[in-house]
């Protein structure tokens, strides 16, 4: 079974923790873990103490503690470090509009994440080779101006606890594709749930500074791949329509903050898959998945990490970005795809493995 340590607020490590069963959720949206215990077996715990599984992002600082005497059980837990990321905040330097970042990608990581937690937070000194220029949207989080500076390049946050260290260490990894190769079905023991959800805005009218007709309103339209712009692709009974209010903002803080509105209320699409896998995806990497009965594929980023312990068993849960590619392939044709002759191929070929 995973073993969970305790280690003091400076990191030195403690002891094992002794569980029935534990919650660490990691991604964009939720980061936050629940380890659960038998009251019997509870020790105390320092607060702001490390509670991690070395090697892992799964973990971060003692925060919250629960109790339930009907279920004999005691529970902690706190925030993620992947979650610690989405509470700090990147503000503009004073006179200045926007906050930005030159230079190479570790470099920039470490020099932000450990000025936001010294002492706990660190980054690689080694180079990916590749340096950037990057303009932050004004007070977002800290994930959030990070990830978006590091797809901009086409990487990926890496975040894992390394016990020696004693510190979180938060790297810049490429971002990889596996949707040429891996693509998740119920054929391969995963369970998985979609949801297409064409119901979200695809006009939003933004609104900035000035009063009644002197104020400055702009319109951003999302077309039929999702892309924002100033030009209207649906229409009539198809235009679904919100008004988003930026009271004093100027034109072009207008059209940006409007874009990123709108870029969280457009046509939401779901893909939870739980699997077993010897191949670990990452949170930004991409993968495919396919639903034979509806005939829909999917591919899109992994945003989330749900891993679960219970009664023993350890299980991920991947949800998929709601950024996500879909193409419909007629049922028809997906069953024609595998003929009689390859299945008797395929069977031979099993046949001659068998033999050999």
């Amino acid at each position: 079974m995973t073993d969970i340590i305790v280690a003091a607020p400076d990191g030195t490590e403690l002891r094992s923790m002794l569980f029935s069963e534990f919650d660490f959720e990691v991604g964009d949206e939720e980061n936050s873990y629940l380890i659960t215990m038998p009251r019997d077996e509870w020790e105390s715990i320092e607060d702001d103490s490390r509670i991690y599984i070395t090697g892992t992002e799964y973990g971060g600082l003692y925060k919250r503690l629960e109790t339930d005497t009907k279920n004999n059980s005691v529970a902690v837990g706190g925030l993620t470090w992947r979650g610690m990321l989405q509470k700090k905040i990147i503000s503009p330097p004073s006179g200045q509009d926007y906050a930005t970042d030159s230079g190479e990608l570790n470099t920039i990581i470490k020099r932000r994440v450990e000025a936001a937690f010294p002492g706990v937070f660190t980054g690689l000194s080694e180079s990916t080779g590749i340096s950037i220029s990057y303009q932050y949207t004004r007070y977002c989080t800290l994930y959030d101006g990070l990830k978006a500076l590091l797809k901009n390049a086409g990487y990926r946050m890496e975040i894992q606890y390394d016990a020696l260290l004693r510190k979180v260490v938060v790297s810049a990894v490429p971002i990889v594709d596996y949707s040429a190769e891996i693509e998740y079905s119920s054929d391969m023991n995963a369970d998985y749930s979609m949801k297409l959800d064409r119901t979200g805005i695809n006009h939003l009218i933004c609104l900035g500074s000035g009063e009644l007709r002197n104020r400055i309103v702009e319109h951003l339209y999302v077309d039929a791949d999702g892309k924002i712009s100033q030009t209207q692709t649906f229409f009539n009974e198809n235009e679904i329509a919100e008004i988003y209010d930026y009271a004093g903002a100027s034109r072009e803080d207008l059209i940006k903050s409007g874009a990123d509105q709108l870029r969280g209320e457009l046509n939401l699409n779901e893909f939870r898959i739980s699997l077993e896998s010897e191949r670990d995806v990452a949170i930004g990497d991409i993968v495919g998945a396919r639903d034979y009965i509806t005939g829909y594929t999917v591919t899109a980023p992994i945003t989330t990490k749900i891993v679960k312990c219970e009664d023993g068993s350890v299980e991920t849960e991947y949800k998929l970005s709601s950024d996500v590619e879909i193409e419909q392939i007629p049922v028809t044709m997906m069953m024609l795809s595998v003929s009689p002759d390859s299945e008797e191929a395929e069977a031979s070929q099993e046949e001659e493995e068998e033999t050999r």
